[in-house]
């Protein structure tokens, strides 16, 4: 394959600064865009901005790039105490990212959604900095709806986005996942029921409501005892979230021997690969894993989001026959009978996790980022290619 010589602004290496997150939906895939375009530009000059305290603060340094910090968060919808210091954290962001974007005087900036993302694209517009947008859910964030008139390329993750953003800049590029996911590097299913302690001869339900955990499906399990206890063949990972660590633990559901209880599961491709169904919310990335790998999931979108965009998000798999969805109200009379249904059909669970496949998009981030190279003004004038 040919590559490309990497001549920037005054023949130095393109500086990219990438901004966003808040949550793993936003961060994990920024991180597998940088790996992409760091694959395709060695030498390029990454910057990562951020909100403080937030995930991205301790994930973005651990996969090795540098990061800075905006004194931002989301507007509280239900608490208006706690949005008194909102517009000045809104206004002191954008002047912090005034000064990160002057002085490190970016070739293209790419906003990822999240707190941090509205500053610095806002900042980055003002001066004059050419700006791309990655939208993960089948829902537009109202920051990349208004931004959008303004960035030159955005790449969606679900069909039909061009009936959101101006239909010329539109391309459908994909959730970019984390390269640890991807198939060729995870153990076969055997290997990885045995670094979870699991039975491989059994069937694995791995029940995920994040990483803090989601209350109404932990009411489910937890009510439910005694329809878990009659299918003892049925193993259950259940990563029931660092809130309800405790509670779950120690309840009857918890102690059961088929059920395994973490807070959090860290071996996330072993969990995957170890799972014949999930049973999950429906943000972006998660989605994106499971179509990724072909998993057979039943998907409890969240309530607690903006726009109820989960929803939107598990229909575009539940309408293309991809994916089982429940609503978050009925889990205390529907989860447990569907899940064990859908388990005892085998048939269905190959369709579904066959039907996910055809629509997950393997090369996204590597698509995302032949975008912004493409958008990088100094690498279009200057580039050479050499074979």
């Amino acid at each position: 394959m040919p590559a490309r010589l990497e001549v920037g602004e005054m023949g130095r290496p393109p500086r990219i600064l990438i901004s966003g997150g808040g949550t793993g939906g936003h961060v994990f895939p920024a991180i597998a865009i940088a790996d992409a375009l760091k694959a395709r530009l060695p030498a390029a000059n990454i910057l990562f901005v951020g909100a403080r305290g937030k995930l991205e603060m301790q994930a973005v340094p651990q996969a090795g790039y540098p990061i800075k910090g905006l004194w931002i968060s989301g507007f509280d919808r239900h608490s208006s105490r706690n949005n008194l210091l909102f517009p000045f954290k809104v206004l002191r962001s954008i002047w912090d990212a005034l000064v990160i974007v002057s002085r490190f005087r970016p070739d293209v900036v790419v906003g990822v959604g999240g707190y941090a993302s509205g500053p610095a694209l806002f900042a980055s517009i003002l001066l004059g900095r050419p700006v791309l947008l990655q939208e993960q859910n089948s829902h537009a964030g109202i920051t990349n709806r208004l931004l959008a008139r303004f960035s030159r390329r955005i790449g969606v993750a679900f069909p039909d986005m061009d009936l959101v953003f101006p239909a010329h800049k539109t391309v459908l590029v994909g959730n970019p996942v984390r390269q640890a996911l991807y198939p060729k590097h995870l153990p076969n299913r055997e290997e990885a029921c045995l670094r979870l302690g699991l039975d491989p001869t059994k069937q694995v339900i791995f029940v995920a409501g994040g990483s803090m955990g989601a209350a109404s499906i932990n009411r489910a399990l937890l009510s439910g005892t005694g329809l878990i206890a009659a299918h003892p063949k049925v193993q259950i990972l259940w990563q029931c979230g660092r809130n309800y660590a405790d509670a779950c633990l120690e309840s009857d559901t918890g102690k059961l021997p088929h059920v395994k209880v973490l807070p959090f599961v860290e071996d996330m491709g072993a969990a995957y690969q170890a799972a014949n169904l999930l049973v999950c919310r429906a943000g972006a990335l998660t989605l994106a894993e499971i179509c990724l790998l072909g998993k057979p999931a039943l998907l409890v979108p969240s309530p607690n989001v903006a726009e109820d965009h989960q929803t939107r998000n598990a229909l575009s798999l539940q309408q293309n026959a991809a994916a089982v969805m429940l609503a978050d109200h009925s889990l205390s009379a529907q989860l447990l009978p569907e899940m064990y249904r859908l388990v005892s059909d085998n048939d269905c669970l190959q369709e579904i996790g066959r039907n996910a496949r055809q629509l997950g998009f393997p090369d996204a981030a590597e698509k995302m980022a032949e975008l912004i190279v493409d958008s990088i003004p100094s690498i279009n004038r200057t580039a050479l290619w050499i074979h």
